[in-house]
Parts: C-alpha cells; structure tokens; sequence
C-alpha cells in the first residue's frame, strides 16, 4: 500500500530526532574526551595522527579546500545560480533558502570560535605550540559551505543520475578537506570528526527547515481559465 503525505510527515519528526540526535550525542562524547585529554578516544586519536601524518603539497591543497576564501565563494555562486532560477520561476519566497543557508554558514564561526577557545586543545607536533584546534574550523567551513550549496541545488536537478554526482562531489569535497588537515597535521583525526558531527546537526537542520517552509515553494501557474459555454 502506498504511503500518502500525511502518514509521511508523521514519521517524519521521529526520523529527524534521530538524525539530530546521533550525531549530537557523538559531539557531546567526542567533547567529553578531548577535555578530559586523556580518555581512551584521545589516545586512539594520537596514535592514529602519528600514522597519518606526512605533510606534503598535496595534503596542503586539499586543505585548502576548508578555507573560507575557497569555500564561501562556491556556497555564493551556487546560491546566486539558485536565487536567480527561483526568482524566474516565479517562486514564492524565493529568497528563503538562500537567506536560510546563509545564516547557516554564519553560525559556523559563532559555535566554533567559542568552542576553540573553551577547548583550548594543543596541536599536533607537526604545528606550532598553541592552542584552539577542536573542533576544525576548516572542516566546518568546508562542510557547511558545500554541503548548504547541495542541498539547495538537489530540488533544482532534473535527472537522478545528476542528483547523485552532486551528491557525490559534495562529499569529496569535504572528505578531501578533512583529509588533507590530517594528513598534513593542521588538525588530529578527532577535531576533524567533532566537526563532521556537529555540521551534521547543523546540516540536517538546514534540511528540515527547507522541508517544511519551501514545500509550496513552487513556480506559480496561471490559473486555468473557466470553460466557455457558446449555448449550442
């Protein structure tokens, strides 16, 4: 039997429970340990960047990805490509996903600063003394940056097949990043996934704002015209 859009937002707030709550949780436990700098995670986490690290020009380009110099001005194009397509389509509140996306990368620095400073965790040997590396602001601007501009875009793709590539460069994208902080020691593995889960939070709020105010978000049509009856 099918199921109809009633019985499909119902099981929605359920789902979006658990899609915020997941990753939520794991911030909150990932946090926990890189305070207390000696938990069981910390340790894993210092053995697995020893490993890892081996800074070369490669590692460094795909961190760049993560700057807001490379990141922002992609998030910019894709929704200036999406604010004009709305606005020519006639959709009603056209502006809103773009003004929702960019409110969310604002939040990117809000959280994180604060979190950087309260954390005050060292770096890795391979960078200077210091402190303030959890969570990676990098891997939250590259996550948020591209991440925003996919889900936007996804409603505006035709085919599944083109769905799927953006999709699949958005993850790239930001996996190159993260990637490439780790293996050239900017970040340890751990500031890296505490960044993934708390965009995730943000990402999968973005998500279900979009859900609820852009469904009627549709091109408007003429109306039809009534049938004219000629008496015969």
């Amino acid at each position: 039997m099918p199921i109809s859009a009633n019985q499909d937002r119902a099981t929605l707030p359920g789902s979006a429970a658990l899609l915020l709550a997941l990753p939520a949780l794991l911030f909150a436990l990932i946090t926990w340990q890189v305070a207390a700098a000696d938990g069981p995670l910390v340790r894993l986490d210092e053995r697995l960047s020893r490993v890892l690290v081996n800074p070369d020009r490669f590692s460094e380009l795909l961190a760049d990805l993560g700057n807001i110099a490379v990141a922002v001005p992609v998030l910019a194009l894709a929704l200036g490509y999406i604010a004009v397509r709305g606005r020519r389509a006639g959709a009603d509140r056209w502006w809103l996903p773009v003004a929702a996306a960019v409110l969310l990368m604002a939040l990117v620095p809000a959280l994180v600063v604060p979190l950087k400073a309260l954390m005050a965790r060292p770096g890795t040997p391979a960078e200077p003394p210091g402190t303030g590396y959890y969570p990676s602001g990098h891997t939250a601007t590259a996550a948020v940056a591209y991440g925003s501009a996919a889900l936007l875009l996804l409603p505006w793709l035709r085919t599944a097949l083109a769905r799927r590539a953006l999709i699949v460069l958005c993850a790239a994208l930001v996996l190159g990043a993260s990637y490439g902080l780790v293996r050239r020691g900017y970040h340890w593995p751990l500031d890296v996934v505490g960044s993934w889960c708390l965009c995730a939070v943000l990402l999968t709020s973005l998500w279900l704002f979009l859900r609820r105010t852009t469904a009627p978000n549709r091109p408007r049509r003429p109306a039809l015209e009534p049938a004219r009856h000629d008496g015969t």
